[in-house]
This record gives C-alpha cells, sequence and structure tokens, in this order.
C-alpha cells in the first residue's frame, strides 16, 4: 500500500496544451514540478511546507467523493448524505495522512508518463505511468482520471496491477457487514486520530 500514497502528489494542476490531452499533461508537468521541489527542498513528511504542498498540489486533483464510493460500493447509497460526507472526509485524511508517511519510504527519483491516445469526446482515461524509486526497481502506477465539466480528475490509482478502491472496498465491506456504515466511520476517524497522534511536531 505504500507506493499507492507515496505517488498520489505526482498529479495535480492542469496545464493543457493543444497537442497533449489534459489527463496527460496533468501528470506530466506537475510530476515534474512536485519532485523538483522535493528534491530542492529536501522535504520530509515533518515539514511544515511538505503538507502545504500537499494540500496545494495533491488534493484537488482527485475526486474524493467518487473514490470513496467506489471504495464503499454497494453500501454507498444507502449512507444518508450525513455519512456520505463523514466517509468522504475521513477517507481523504486517512489517504494523505498514509501518503505523507509512505512518501519518507520511498525516495522519489523520475516518473515517464505514457502518451495517451484518446478522442476528443472521452470523459473517463487511464495515465500509464513508470516510476522510478531508489528503494527499488521502477514499477507502473496508472492513474484513471473522470472528466466534469471541463476539469479532470483522480478516481483511482493502480499500482502494480492492484487497484486503490479495489483494495480498500474488501475492509471497508468487512466493517459495514459487522458494523454498519456508522462503524466504518467510526474506524476511519480512529485510525486518523491515531495517526495525528504520531505525527511529529513541526
Amino acid at each position: 500500500m505504500r507506493k499507492f500514497f507515496a505517488f498520489m502528489m505526482l498529479v495535480a494542476g492542469l496545464t493543457a496544451t493543444a497537442d497533449v490531452p489534459a489527463p496527460e499533461q496533468l501528470v506530466r508537468t506537475t510530476s515534474k514540478d512536485v519532485l523538483e521541489v522535493i528534491k530542492k527542498e529536501n522535504l520530509t513528511p515533518a515539514d511544515k511546507r511538505f503538507r502545504e504542498l500537499v494540500e496545494a498540489k495533491v488534493l484537488p486533483s482527485f475526486d474524493f467523493n467518487r473514490l470513496t464510493s467506489l471504495a464503499v460500493g454497494k453500501y454507498w447509497k444507502q449512507a444518508t448524505p450525513e455519512q456520505q460526507a463523514a466517509l468522504s472526509r475521513e477517507f481523504r485524511t486517512l489517504l494523505v495522512r498514509t501518503y505523507s508517511t509512505a512518501i519518507g519510504v520511498n525516495k522519489l527519483q523520475g516518473i515517464e508518463v505514457k502518451p495517451v491516445k484518446m478522442a476528443d469526446t472521452d470523459t473517463d482515461v487511464i495515465v500509464r505511468t513508470e516510476v522510478s524509486a531508489a528503494s527499488g526497481q521502477p514499477f507502473p502506477i496508472d492513474y484513471r482520471l473522470g472528466k466534469t465539466g471541463s476539469d479532470w480528475k483522480v478516481y483511482d490509482v493502480t499500482v502494480e496491477g492492484v487497484s486503490l478502491v479495489t483494495n480498500y472496498r474488501t475492509s471497508f465491506t468487512q466493517t459495514i457487514q459487522k458494523d454498519g456504515i456508522d462503524g466504518l466511520v467510526k474506524a476511519l476517524a480512529d485510525r486518523n486520530a491515531a495517526q495525528s497522534a504520531k505525527a511529529p511536531a513541526k
């Protein structure tokens, strides 16, 4: 799971050009910018600047409501609007905190973004990449993006063939079947609180 979150920040911000599809440009441009900041400033998850970078660059590029609904699966429609909001909020916090911890383990070296072939009318696309890290051999990360209006948002990430959404759906289903939707909200909130308590104060 570390690899899922270690590279969430490689997609953020949209700077489209005439000859490069917007989803590809989203990944290609931002991955370069974010890597440069990390390396230049030698950032770690304990740095305030690191957290600010995540807030500014990562979060706007993810559709957390859609991501959460897919992870919760069939139970999403059974949840009240308040429960859905709570699930999205806690899952968002969980992913960001887990990512922030994992990024310190996987030292980023570079990312190769594969060319994307898509029609102008497409509203769903996969951007395939190959990531190199100091901790091992290069491995593939695929970003699935959906278009809403003029914006492209990431709603799933697949690392070495394993989907983030599918991975969490299994555990979420087990928790809901045992403790209900409120039980899942509480489980996520408790996990976030525990991680927050362990976080260094910087």
